[in-house]
């Protein structure tokens, strides 16, 4: 076995995608911030370190099952950690599982500090992980995706923060969550080709490159109509339209993605990061627009 450096172990869980788990918390924290709620911010700085632990898990188990699927492999934009022989399959398949342990201790841990109705939230959250591959080898890694890294971020951080479930939260989970299955959605409509080499069948797929191209464009320019029209209904606070700044990068993704073809897939060769990036601004505008609608 190998001997590997801390710096190669980082790139491994593709450190780049975690804006997708973490962001829905931070941007949920500082929207029950703005409303006035009561906040255990313990809990809630454990509930960011939990998820991405639990994504990064997610990760190199996804990454080890597309490499036994034969959806990476040497010739593909996929994941090179083990295409490349920097990692075996048992190296990788070590590593998630360890993950997998470290976040499930976490999440006990923040079950035992808040309440065991968390159980079901940590629960959801493995078999999101865990079902992962086979659900995108379905054409429904989109939906996982909506769910691991939007939905059940937004409403578990309002309970673990409050003691509550706070179904509003769900609202900016919808933004949040169109972005982050952007990530998904442009890998899987460039490797459209080579994933149908690999016989599994994606969401990208089934709707074909020319209506993929379309979708990807939705998820990434909608939700500053979204956000647009919850200030107007008066949702959200005007400082969300601060969020808008980040309409710069979703249109450069989104233009890169309509142009390209079949014989121009390196257009989009790195947009699914671009996509993670788009992430991390996109949020880190929302949840300064409520810390600032809060003092102001």
């Amino acid at each position: 076995m190998k001997k590997h450096s801390f710096g190669q172990w980082l790139v491994a869980v593709r450190p780049w995608s975690f804006p997708a788990s973490a962001m829905p918390v931070a941007v949920t924290l500082a929207y029950l911030l703005w409303r006035g709620e009561a906040i255990d911010w313990l809990a809630g700085v454990w509930a960011f370190v939990n998820i991405v632990v639990f994504h990064a898990a997610g990760n190199v188990w996804s990454d080890y099952f597309d490499f036994r699927k034969g959806v990476d492999a040497e010739d593909t934009f996929g994941a090179k950690t083990m295409t490349s022989g920097e990692f075996s399959p048992r190296e990788m398949l070590r590593l998630a599982i360890g993950l997998l342990a470290v976040a499930l201790v976490l999440g006990v841990g923040l079950m035992l500090m808040t309440d065991w109705t968390l159980l079901w939230f940590g629960l959801a959250g493995a078999l999101t992980v865990l079902l992962y591959p086979r659900l995108k080898y379905s054409a429904l890694g989109d939906v996982d995706i909506m769910l691991a890294y939007a939905l059940l971020p937004t409403l578990g951080t309002s309970f673990v923060a409050t003691g509550a479930l706070v179904w509003e939260v769900l609202w900016i989970a919808i933004p949040i969550g169109l972005i982050t299955v952007a990530i998904l959605h442009s890998n899987n409509t460039r490797d459209i080709a080579t994933d149908a080499r690999a016989e599994i069948k994606t969401f990208a797929m089934q709707l074909g490159r020319r209506i993929s191209k379309g979708v990807y464009a939705f998820e990434v320019l909608a939700p500053f109509a979204l956000i647009a029209t919850y200030v107007v209904l008066g949702m959200l606070p005007a400082w969300a339209l601060l969020t808008l700044v980040a309409m710069v990068p979703a249109w450069q993704g989104a233009r890169d993605m309509l142009r390209h073809d079949d014989a121009s897939t390196e257009i989009i060769a790195d947009l699914d990061e671009r996509t993670a990036k788009l992430q991390l601004v996109f949020s880190l505008l929302f949840t300064i627009a409520f810390v600032i609608a809060y003092f102001v």
